[in-house]
């Protein structure tokens, strides 16, 4: 927040601040430090400041270096320039001071003049990862010079599984709970209990929808759920391309409804704009095809989201989804993605198993294209599955625990990070 000055002195806190934390609560030896985007980086310098101490980081040597970088893991979780914090030399010298300034200006840190976070961080970082693979792809594109892992996120199990999905799963494979491995066993659920399960979820929501709205939505009819940040390139209203062909496949296929969800930042124009651009399309449409906007999006709110709709629609402009973990949250409910293959989904995406695939692979948007897959997918595929062959729909949603909850999970995630970031080789 604020402008560059006042940013950069919160990462000055962050950077220096957390060492000196550490420190005054007694850890020395410790084995790594995980920088999350390069807004932590300057622990780097603080770390080898105390290498250095009592000489001044001019004498420090490629052995001190390595030292640092043997304890420093970075991971980043931008794929575009324009994320990645960036400050005038001029300022550095002002804030750093001299010294600092100085060392950093001929370091590989500061091309150009610019101390970018994040090259200091790959800089003294012995391993890097990015969020996905597809992500860590455009990362070694933006920062050739570094070799760029992958650690895909994942989300915690326990907590974004509804209680209906958590009573199924404890009574069909208890095991799951200590090992998120075990919802792979979902395979062997009843599709008759995924239904329940799926029909308890879908009532909150709508319960949910109707106390906080007033609006009453309709038991059974095709859902889909939108709810992330509202930011330009999330493009919430693609769905919302041709409105007219939304109304035909709503009336044509047996009804439809949407849900949205999410806050714009209050200085992102753009992303206000979006707000009042699906609130204009779902004044135009009415009745046809409700689509209700929910304020005040939070942890419980989300729950309710990825767990009661039906089909959880992602519609990121590539390559900009870093990863994406809503679409990981609904899997664990047997809800299904209908998303752009970004981020996650490129690895979680199995057609017509997990999920539906938006548009092709290439790695840029083509924004026609991409509306005219979805309304395809819609009309074509989804709602003839979800009407007319009810039993296909419920494996598609086992499916989803089964490949999809069982594997982009915290539990898998932390495991990587141990085994590949943290044990240093």
């Amino acid at each position: 927040g604020g402008d560059a000055l006042f940013r950069m002195t919160q990462e000055v806190v962050l950077g220096y601040g957390g060492i000196a934390v550490l420190r005054a609560l007694g850890y020395t030896d410790i084995r790594a430090y995980h920088m999350n985007e390069g807004h932590s980086a300057l622990l780097t310098l603080a770390l080898l400041e105390e290498r250095t101490r009592g000489r001044g980081l001019r004498s420090a040597t490629d052995a001190d270096l390595d030292a640092v970088r043997r304890q420093c893991v970075f991971t980043t979780h931008t794929p575009v320039p324009a994320g990645h914090d960036q400050f005038g030399i001029d300022l550095v010298r002002q804030v750093l001071g001299a010294e600092r300034a100085a060392f950093l200006e001929t370091s590989p840190a500061c091309p150009g003049g610019v101390l970018n976070m994040t090259a200091l961080a790959l800089y003294l970082a012995r391993y890097v990862n990015g969020v996905a693979m597809r992500h860590s792809e455009v990362s070694r594109h933006l920062f050739p010079a570094y070799p760029i892992n992958a650690i895909t996120n994942g989300v915690h199990a326990v907590t974004w599984t509804s209680p209906s999905f958590a009573r199924l799963y404890d009574r069909h494979i208890p095991e799951w709970r200590r090992d998120n491995l075990y919802l792979r066993y979902a395979v062997g659920i009843p599709l008759e209990e995924i239904q329940d399960a799926h029909a308890e979820a879908e009532a909150a929501l709508l319960a949910e929808v109707e106390r906080r709205t007033g609006r009453r939505l309709t038991p059974g009819v095709l859902t889909l759920a939108f709810a992330r940040r509202a930011a330009a390139y999330k493009r919430a209203d693609l769905l919302l391309t041709d409105p007219e062909r939304l109304r035909r496949i709503a009336q044509q296929s047996g009804g439809l409804q949407v849900l949205y969800a999410g806050k714009a930042h209050p200085r992102d124009d753009d992303g206000k704009a979006l707000i009042r651009r699906v609130f204009g399309i779902a004044a135009l449409l009415g009745d046809a095809v409700p689509i209700v906007y929910l304020e005040e999006y939070d942890l419980a709110l989300a729950r309710l989201l990825c767990a009661g709709a039906d089909v959880w629609l992602n519609t990121p402009q590539k390559p900009q989804e870093a990863s994406g973990t809503s679409g990981m949250k609904a899997a664990l409910n047997g809800v299904p993605s209908l998303s752009v293959l970004d981020g996650w989904w490129v690895e979680g995406h199995v057609e017509g198993v997990t999920g539906w695939a938006i548009g092709d692979s290439r790695p840029v948007s083509d924004p026609v294209a991409e509306a005219a897959s979805l309304y395809h997918q819609l009309e074509a595929v989804i709602a003839p599955l979800f009407y007319h062959r009810p039993d296909d729909f419920l494996r598609v949603r086992r499916a989803a625990i089964a490949l999809n909850g069982a594997f982009f999970n915290a539990q898998r995630m932390l495991d990587q990070y141990v085994r590949n970031a943290y044990v240093a080789e």
